[in-house]
């Protein structure tokens, strides 16, 4: 993985990356087949008791695009995240990723596959240094067993050696290497967030997940942050966000599910999004 190095500029309202030094691990990734999404989300439901948090949900996710999932506090976001991810079973539909069912997965098992979350609380390994954050990522991607471990065997020590070098390379692609020795716990909290994202592309992901990334951010951390979502846009990462700043969502969003009360009211364009009187009334109420 080498540093990719982009200049943005923002064109009709929107954050556009114009030149960009990529490095692309599995080119065919960037192909993308607009009658076979990466993600498709059919009918999704999802019962909490009496409560239905997701009801009857449905959408694509095409690959080598950025969707974002918005929607008012309690519109079934996360929930839609958590049954994508394994981490919740749907009461009904399904889930299926490269044209295979997902549904029913274990969380460990869809990672495997190709896809990788954030949470919306970041969630590191504070006494370990940022380095060693990455490689606890980069460890999806081992072969080595228990037993070739415990001897420290040469195939062993040379899997560990390349998990250092992947994860050094993800730190240097976030910005975070020169902070790699340092304790996770001592970075800003703009910095713990961008070592999710490293610690998530160090599984090499097709998909990501984020959830609600710019949360707590600043205006300027905001802005590195849309830089930076854009740039693993462009190396191949297909990327799935629920996110609340409306501003980042259209600045970098090829498209938007909109959902209200675990219901999907709205999906497409951003620009026709923002102006669905269904999604304005969601956000505003009826007058």
């Amino acid at each position: 993985m080498q540093n990719a190095k982009c200049k943005m500029k923002k064109e009709n309202g929107k954050m556009q990356n114009v030149e960009c030094d990529q490095f692309v691990e599995n080119p065919q990734s960037a192909i993308r087949n607009p009658q076979s999404p990466l993600l498709r989300i059919a009918h999704l439901v999802k019962q909490f008791g009496g409560l239905r948090a997701v009801s009857d949900v449905s959408f694509d996710v095409a690959e080598g695009r950025i969707k974002a999932v918005i929607g008012p506090n309690g519109a079934g976001k996360t929930t839609i995240f958590n049954l994508v991810t394994g981490a919740d079973v749907p009461t009904a539909g399904d889930v299926a990723f490269e044209g295979k069912r997902i549904t029913g997965l274990k969380p460990h098992q869809i990672a495997a596959m190709g896809l990788s979350r954030t949470f919306q609380n970041v969630q590191l390994f504070d006494h370990m240094s940022v380095l060693e954050n990455v490689m606890v990522g980069r460890h999806t991607r081992t072969v080595s067993g228990m037993l070739s471990a415990a001897f420290r065997l040469p195939k062993t020590r040379a899997e560990e050696k390349a998990i250092r070098e992947a994860a050094m390379e993800r730190l240097v692609f976030v910005g975070l290497d020169a902070q790699a020795g340092e304790l996770a716990t001592n970075l800003a909290f703009g910095g713990q967030r961008t070592l999710e994202f490293a610690r998530a592309l160090a599984t090499e992901p097709k998909l990501l997940l984020l959830d609600e990334p710019a949360s707590g951010l600043n205006a300027h951390e905001t802005t590195v942050l849309a830089e930076l979502i854009l740039k693993i846009r462009e190396q191949g990462v297909t990327v799935l966000l629920v996110e609340h700043d409306m501003e980042l969502v259209m600045d970098i969003s090829d498209e938007v599910v909109v959902l209200n009360y675990g219901e999907k009211i709205a999906d497409g364009k951003p620009e026709a999004v923002q102006n669905d009187e269904r999604v304005v009334a969601a956000y505003l109420g009826e007058e």
